[in-house]
């Protein structure tokens, strides 16, 4: 089932800035009826309130505090369409000496809170229909860089359990999206260096909305990562995307 966004209910997280930021400002242009902005620090969005009024809900979530997350899926009850954003990037060479805790933080956020959320609102997406849960991945998710050889490796894992996600919940009616952004223009890309070769946020918000819209698994929203959906996306519809291999199995 295709999502319009317009008269759903959208729960965002890491909603305050970057791609969330525009994300959410975008969801509430098409006209969703209910926007939760799902962050740690709750005051950091009161500007969307002040802005769209009671149709923003604040939500404290931290992707590390599974508490927090359980929650937020009590009091968002109602939600229809969850998009984890939020993540986290720490630079780091797979032979320094912050790699292995680099790893260990990246991981917890990256793919222990992806299974946290997805956890919390699975139950909620099935009792109101199904839904959507789009997933913020990564070009890294499939291809390393040893600079952010870390970050990499768990958004790699983080692919890997959306596609796990997307089998899961099929049974239940839930569209699962993967979004694959190259370096786009927020703190993260800055803080990594990466400006330069940045591309504006709003690419991978149209193209999550787009998904959303014709039931896409797969999302590659700027230069870098459509190159790389270009090369790999055979592989995709014939290991990914297609069901053979799971019906054999």
């Amino acid at each position: 089932m295709s999502h319009a966004i317009k008269d759903e209910v959208v729960l965002i997280t890491g909603a305050n800035r970057g791609i969330g930021k525009v994300l959410t400002e975008g969801a509430l242009e098409r006209g969703a009826k209910r926007l939760y902005a799902a962050v740690r620090r709750p005051e950091s969005v009161e500007w969307l309130v002040q802005k769209y009024g009671d149709r923003v809900v604040p939500l404290q979530v931290d992707l590390q505090d599974a508490a927090s997350i359980k929650r937020a899926a009590a009091e968002a009850s109602d939600v229809e369409v969850v998009i984890n954003n939020a993540g986290v990037l720490q630079k780091a060479h797979p032979l320094s000496a912050e790699a292995i805790e680099a790893l260990q933080f990246e991981t917890d956020v990256n793919v222990a809170g992806l299974i946290r959320i997805a956890q919390a609102f699975a139950p909620v997406l099935k009792q109101n229909g199904g839904g959507a849960f789009v997933q913020l991945n990564s070009v890294a998710s499939m291809k390393s860089f040893t600079d952010f050889a870390t970050y990499a490796a768990s958004k790699a894992a983080s692919y890997s359990i959306t596609q796990a996600l997307r089998e899961a919940w099929q049974a239940q009616g839930t569209q699962v999206v993967s979004v694959h952004p190259g370096p786009i223009a927020t703190d993260m890309a800055e803080s990594a260096g990466l400006s330069e070769f940045a591309e504006p946020p709003e690419l991978v918000a149209d193209a999550i909305f787009e998904a959303l819209a014709h039931e896409r698994f797969h999302v590659f929203p700027d230069t870098m990562a459509r190159q790389l959906g270009e090369a790999y996306q055979g592989f995709a519809a014939a290991a990914i995307e297609s069901d053979s291999l799971t019906e054999e199995a």
